[in-house]
Formats: C-alpha cells, sequence, structure tokens
C-alpha cells in the first residue's frame, strides 16, 4: 500500500484576489510562502517520505520547495497534477464570473473550455497512481483534492488529505487537515 499525502499550495498572488486560476500560472504571494514555511514543520513530522512530487505549476512547485527545506528531499514536478482547466473564467474575479453569468457559481453551470469533474479525476488518478514509494507528499491545488475526496467543502491553502493506494485503486485514508497557522483564516478559491 502507498500512502500519498496530498497538500494544497500556499496562497497565491491571484487566490488573494479570489482570481480562478484554473491552469494558469501565477506565483505564491508573500503570504503562501509564509504558510509554506510555517507548515513546513508539521508536514516534515508526517513523514518520513519516500519522495516528493507536485504540480508543475509554480505555485505549487515553490510550495513543494519550501516545505523541502524541513528537510525533505527535492520535490520533482508530475505531470498530470495541475489544476483543473476553467477555461474562459480563467483571471476572472468571483464577482466578474457573477456578473457575466449571474447564477452559474451556485448552480454548478460551467463554460464549453472548462474541464470536466470527470476528466479531472481520470487525470490526476492516473497520475498519482503512477507514483512509487510506501509515503510519498505530493503538492498540487484544491481543484484536484476536492475532485479526488468528493468533497465539495472549499480546502484552504496548505489544506491537506491522506490518500491511499491499494490495489490499483485510490481512496481517502483520513480527514482533512490543517497545516498552516492561518489556513482557517485565508481566502479560498479556485
Amino acid at each position: 500500500m502507498t500512502r500519498l499525502l496530498l497538500v494544497r499550495h500556499g496562497e497565491s498572488a491571484w487566490n488573494a484576489e479570489h482570481r480562478w486560476q484554473g491552469q494558469a500560472d501565477p506565483p505564491l504571494s508573500a503570504r503562501g510562502e509564509a504558510q509554506a514555511r510555517a507548515a513546513a514543520p508539521a508536514v516534515a513530522a508526517l513523514g518520513p517520505y519516500d519522495q516528493v512530487r507536485c504540480s508543475p505549476l509554480q505555485r505549487a512547485r515553490r510550495t513543494a520547495e519550501l516545505l523541502a527545506t524541513a528537510g525533505l528531499s527535492a520535490p520533482e514536478p508530475a505531470e498530470g497534477l495541475q489544476e483543473r482547466g476553467a477555461g474562459p473564467w480563467t483571471g476572472l474575479t468571483h464577482a466578474e464570473i457573477d456578473a457575466r453569468h449571474p447564477g452559474a457559481r451556485a448552480s454548478g453551470w460551467r463554460p464549453e473550455g472548462y474541464e470536466p469533474e470527470d476528466a479531472l479525476r481520470a487525470r490526476a488518478t492516473a497520475a498519482l497512481l503512477g507514483l512509487r514509494g510506501d509515503v510519498v507528499l505530493v503538492v498540487v491545488h484544491e481543484g484536484v483534492i476536492r475532485v479526488l475526496d468528493r468533497d465539495p467543502a472549499p480546502l484552504p491553502n496548505l489544506g491537506a488529505r491522506w490518500f491511499a493506494v491499494t490495489r490499483g485503486a485510490l481512496a481517502c485514508a483520513g480527514p482533512r487537515l490543517a497545516l498552516s497557522p492561518d489556513a482557517a483564516a485565508g481566502p479560498v478559491s479556485t
């Protein structure tokens, strides 16, 4: 059995502005860097890890680099772990989306070009099932964790969830965790 600790990246510049990032590549904000540094000891204490993997997007890569300063191995990007493609909503604020498409976010309607949940789940699951080791730290995105744990509740920056790989299947293996002291206080946005 392989255990995977999936950790959401620190606050990005666009999280702070409540912009939908999708697969756009904004950097961590100063607060996001501080969150990752503060979470590093807690993440290290949940190990040891056989490897550290991350989404290739810079907000996840940088978070993984900062977490690794607590004595973990250098992170390696893994394709397939990127955030959901947000299509034409990429870069828009929640208010801009609501003004253009009243009620869409609440109803679950998404525009053409927005990556469907099943496609995101299949892509991320395939990437995670390809990882090797007894315990692997994986820094990813809120959308990836939410679609895998099938929990629509928001996940704060540096929020995490354990998963287990057994017999070629991925399953939740514990409650959600808040790894940064201010994880519950920060903005939550895609």
